[in-house]
């Protein structure tokens, strides 16, 4: 549970690309702008973004074990710990033991299995990285997996076709049980409608937000959705209210980069950033 002090800090797990917005690289200026002291720990130093085909990525488990132990001995202490791309075991209990040397009852921790979209994983994904993030999942007080990934997570098949009402409330309780307290999960078809589900632990309420389609895919969109959630979770809002509220900037910055040619380098957001539109 949060404290209502202000200037709230975060400390960001994720990877860091060279080219793209995605990310680090997208996160951290979002949540900048929206007031969050943030802090980062690179999971992986990453040439650019995967959709290129070919790309590199340096693994860097020795820094993240060494900073956080310098971390702890400088007591440096965070509100929100938020993890992104994971790229192996030993990353999970490096995590653990950064979570495990916070205040327990003033840490919000956001989970972001990043692995997969439209039914499939991304390029350079393996079972392990399923795995990885499975574990992961079980410190989450907020989980926030797309479609696919949450059928990754509890080892069920993506369907190509709607689900049903109680089809999408399963999911949500199949998710939960991985230990995840809240869970919001995106890109799903409920019903023959497109829309993000959730449920809330701290009201015990589940919600459905529907949104038109925009036949386009950006990479760094999700992490843009997470920036946006968590930065008004940490400012005060209700889950619901924070999804609703990321569903809506990220529509808004989808149609304003339509036109972009170069859709792999991901979305622009600094005029969002600088026109307070976020």
């Amino acid at each position: 549970m949060l404290d209502n002090k202000l200037n709230k800090k975060i400390c960001c797990v994720n990877d860091m690309p060279g080219v793209g917005k995605i990310a680090l690289s997208a996160m951290i200026p979002i949540l900048s702008a929206k007031g969050i002291d943030v802090a980062s720990l690179p999971t992986a130093l990453v040439s650019n973004t995967l959709d290129f085909g070919k790309f590199d990525i340096l693994d860097t488990t020795e820094y993240m074990d060494k900073t956080v132990d310098i971390w702890h001995e400088l007591g440096f202490a965070f509100d929100c710990i938020s993890t992104g791309f994971m790229v192996n075991p030993k990353q999970i209990e490096i995590v653990e033991r950064l979570i495990n040397n916070q205040d327990k009852d003033n840490i919000l921790v956001v989970v972001d299995p990043i692995m997969g979209d439209e039914g499939k994983l991304y390029n350079g994904m393996t079972e392990q990285n399923v795995a990885i993030m499975r574990e992961l999942s079980a410190y989450a007080d907020i989980l926030i997996p797309n479609y696919t990934e949450a059928c990754y997570l509890v080892n069920c098949s993506c369907k190509s076709e709607t689900l049903t009402s109680q089809e999408a409330a399963d999911l949500i309780e199949s998710v939960r049980g991985l230990g995840a307290k809240s869970v919001v999960i995106t890109s799903a078809s409920v019903e023959g409608k497109n829309c993000v589900i959730g449920y809330d632990h701290t009201t015990d309420k589940s919600f459905l937000l529907t949104y038109e389609l925009i036949d386009v895919r950006f990479p760094g969109t999700g992490d843009i959705f997470s920036a946006v959630l968590i930065s008004d979770i940490l400012n005060g809002e209700s889950l619901e209210a924070a999804t609703e509220h990321a569903m809506k900037v990220i529509r808004e910055i989808i149609l304003d980069n339509l036109s972009k040619e170069e859709k792999f380098f991901g979305v622009d957001i600094e005029r969002f950033i600088s026109e307070g539109k976020l």
